[in-house]
């Protein structure tokens, strides 16, 4: 397993030949609260060469919790919500998938990344061998109310992830400004 920091990248497929299928997990802690607090919400992006969503049926949460083409699968959550993803299923013109979680603003009033106080990102095989892992820096996150945690991308026939820990204070409106949904 390797853990990686922001901006590093690893090559999945390069290093684990066969493998053509991961569970993506995603996880955080936060600091219980009776007032405003973060009610995180995972969301997933299939996005197309240009870095947009490919389309609004190539996103992935809890109200659609299977991609068009069933390459991607929120399969739940437990102790971290978890994404299936079938890497020989993706379709060609998908050269990226985006891995975020928002602040839900409807569940607990405004609040946002502050009150969390760990978070991590996880790529696994199906048997659950983890391959790479990134601990995202919860440091001075009172404005942020979206953040991406990595990413899996193409690079050329193999697939790679990349951690990133990219967040956005305009919540899910700037990500989905920025990767061209329609909410």
């Amino acid at each position: 397993m390797a853990a990686l920091v922001a901006g590093a990248n690893a090559a999945l497929t390069v290093e684990n030949p066969g493998l053509d299928h991961v569970v993506v997990g995603m996880g955080w802690d936060t600091i219980p609260s009776n007032g405003p607090q973060a009610e995180l919400v995972p969301f997933v992006v299939m996005c197309d060469g240009d870095g947009k969503a490919v389309s609004n049926d190539h996103l992935v949460f809890f109200n659609q919790l299977v991609s068009a083409d069933s390459s991607v699968t929120f399969i739940g959550d437990g102790d971290q919500e978890q994404i299936d993803v079938q890497l020989k299923l993706v379709p060609e013109d998908v050269s990226k998938i985006i891995f975020l979680a928002y602040v839900d603003p409807e569940l607990r009033g405004h609040g946002s990344f502050a009150s969390v106080r760990s978070a991590h990102i996880r790529v696994a095989t199906d048997e659950n061998r983890e391959l790479v892992r990134f601990n995202v820096s919860v440091l001075k996150l009172e404005s942020v109310t979206a953040m991406i945690f990595g990413e899996l991308y193409r690079h050329r026939t193999d697939w790679k992830f990349r951690a990133l820990g990219q967040g956005y204070s305009t919540g899910l409106a700037g990500v989905a400004k920025d990767y061209g949904i329609s909410l």
